[in-house]
């Protein structure tokens, strides 16, 4: 059987192992931009996978020049359908970077696979904005929503932003004057490193730009007015930023209940009776690597969770409609819980916690007796930490002003075995 040495980037039949598949990044200059290496892994495989547009700019190939097939997902089995042949898999500039190399080496041994990346779009574009990588903000809207900018808009911010076809431009810059950014700058860059390369900037509300090819790469300098919609970074969001009837954890409570829950990077959350959505949201503000189950029983709150998680930045929310402890089935187990409805509902605690996985956290609040008399018990039970938090803020007394207590909330912390 045909394999690639890695030393030389040639074909040998000395056995079954070594790199029988080629990853090799491809830029706008087509094969012009290509190393040796890269020519020759090209020159020698059997089959080639790429997008239309990688199969156009790559011109005729010696082996079997194959596109992606539709839906895209099928892409990863087609070419594990190869394996032991010699493939190359043509990819947009760096592979690693929001390309299809992720996938692949989870499905590969590092021996089976050489990689030929070229300069990402990301980096190109800070050599033409003259802006150091380490100061931007990097986002793909490709393939993704549009709100996962939202988060990134602060101030003073750089933002490079891959975007998901000729339309994205315009929506980026309605979002940014909608929210109060309309002076930030706005600069497209258009099939960067190619013969067509165009480069083109304005202020977002000034935005007019036409012809735009669908692939391009924003760049965006935040300009923040007085009154703009700047996300902040604490825990505790302003209780206007969630649309809600009313079902919802406020402010101070979130603060602290986020505290209690201790998010750490790429955890799991599972947010019970979620209500708006408050806290499996601000839980995936923390970290863009954390996720979040809502499980909400109520499907009017069940869509209002949906607007909210759009409208402040598209985390990776699950929103499961049902009653729990019943929708508890099939979920992956969390790293922490929080119960913040349903409590007295019979087998929740006991179901959500079994789901816990070992030295997970859970917090669970409580306003009324009967739920105040079920963390008593539990606490009894399982340990832990109690605490009773108290809130009052001032309001209008006639012409004076005086303190009005909201109801206390009793909250219990927990960590599992």
């Amino acid at each position: 059987m045909n394999q690639f040495s890695r030393e030389t980037g040639e074909l040998s039949s000395t056995g079954p192992t070594g790199p029988w598949l080629s990853l090799v990044g491809l830029g706008e200059d087509g094969p012009s931009g290509l190393c040796a290496d890269a020519l020759a892994a090209l020159k020698q495989a059997e089959i080639v996978f790429g997008g239309e547009r990688h199969l156009k700019l790559i011109g005729d190939v010696p082996g079997e020049a194959r596109a992606w097939p539709q839906p895209f997902r099928n892409a990863l089995p087609a070419i594990l359908a190869e394996r032991g042949r010699a493939v190359c898999v043509l990819a947009t500039s760096d592979p690693f970077h929001y390309g299809i190399g992720a996938g692949l080496t989870k499905a590969l041994a590092p021996e089976e696979m050489r990689v030929i990346p070229q300069l990402s779009a990301f980096s190109m574009a800070c050599t033409r904005m003259r802006w150091p990588q380490e100061e931007c903000a990097l986002v793909s809207l490709h393939g993704r929503a549009l709100q996962r900018i939202i988060p990134l808009l602060q101030p003073g911010a750089r933002i490079l932003a891959l975007s998901w076809d000729e339309s994205t431009p315009a929506a980026v810059a309605a979002l940014l004057s909608e929210r109060g950014l309309g002076a930030s700058s706005l600069t497209v860059l258009e099939a960067l490193g190619g013969p067509k390369e165009r480069i083109r900037e304005t202020r977002a509300q000034d935005f007019a730009f036409d012809g735009i090819v669908p692939l391009n790469m924003l760049a965006v300098s935040v300009v923040a007015d007085d009154d703009a919609q700047i996300l902040p970074l604490a825990n505790g969001l302003a209780d206007e930023w969630f649309e809600n009837d009313g079902q919802l954890t406020k402010a101070d409570i979130r603060a602290i209940t986020l505290s209690a829950l201790a998010p750490r990077a790429g955890e799991l959350l599972w947010d019970v009776g979620a209500g708006s959505g408050s806290i499996g949201i601000e839980w995936c503000l923390r970290h863009r690597h954390n996720r979040a189950i809502a499980f909400e029983e109520q499907p009017e709150r069940a869509a209002r969770i949906g607007r909210n998680r759009l409208a402040l930045g598209a985390p990776p929310i699950e929103i499961v409609e049902g009653k729990a402890p019943g929708s508890f089935a099939g979920k992956t187990s969390p790293d922490a819980v929080f119960i913040g409805g349903g409590l007295t509902e019979p087998g929740l605690f006991e179901a959500a916690f079994a789901a816990l996985k070992p030295r997970g956290r859970l917090v669970a609040n409580a306003v009324t007796l009967e739920g105040e008399a079920r963390l008593a018990a539990l606490f009894a039970q399982h340990g832990g930490n109690l605490r009773r938090i108290g809130i009052a803020h001032l309001d209008p007394v006639g012409t004076m002003h005086g303190w009005r207590p909201a109801m206390p909330v009793t909250q219990w912390r927990v960590v599992k075995p």
